[in-house]
């Protein structure tokens, strides 16, 4: 099973990833982590996007896929992946889904947990106070949630376009939201 999770930041998309890794026994590749993990590695594309990152600026498509391509040429991925915080954007879910049909490995489903904005605000707020993190204000977070909106629609769209969208409740309990998924995404594993 070849998995992408979407989801506004607090939707529970890590969550949600790190429980589907262990039932559906596939590796949750966060791009975040990839890309720590490349950068401490110092492997050639680390190397790209410390240099990148210590300029400030954001790593390139690019490089990024680099690093996914390599991640899926790992044994671990044979039987599948859950992709969580990629893609973004438009032209990341076109690159991804180019390479993943070039690598004989194309995409089964994307998985939208969907929860409203007021709910995803009182969500970060609550972990932001729990972390000790002042940055996390209703205003700030708003503002980030406008701006996941506005590039994540497209990708949300590609997913819909391509009959590959499903959209899941992610208000409940995470057992709750958990079955939710695992029933939305098993008619795609009967065909797989």
């Amino acid at each position: 099973m070849r998995l992408v999770l979407l989801g506004a930041p607090g939707s529970g998309k890590g969550t949600q990833a790190a429980r589907l890794e262990e039932h559906l026994q596939v590796p949750h590749i966060s791009t975040g982590d990839l890309l720590r993990a490349e950068v401490a590695a110092g492997s050639t594309l680390g190397r790209e996007a410390k240099e990148v990152m210590a300029r400030g600026e954001l790593v390139s498509d690019a490089i990024l896929l680099g690093m996914l391509e390599d991640r899926f040429s790992r044994p671990d991925t044979a039987g599948g992946f859950i992709l969580d915080g990629y893609p973004r954007n438009l032209a990341q879910a076109d690159a991804l889904d180019a390479l993943l049909k070039r690598i004989g490995q194309p995409m089964d489903a994307a998985v939208q947990l969907d929860v409203a904005t007021d709910l995803l605000v009182e969500r970060i707020a609550g972990r932001a106070a729990a972390e000790g993190r002042a940055d996390d204000t209703p205003d700030s977070v708003r503002t980030r949630l406008q701006v996941y909106d506005s590039q994540t629609a497209p990708v949300i769209g590609f997913y819909r376009t391509h009959g590959q969208l499903t959209v899941v409740d992610g208000v409940g309990t995470l057992d709750e939201v958990f079955t939710r998924i695992i029933e939305a995404i098993a008619p795609v594993r009967e065909v797989g």
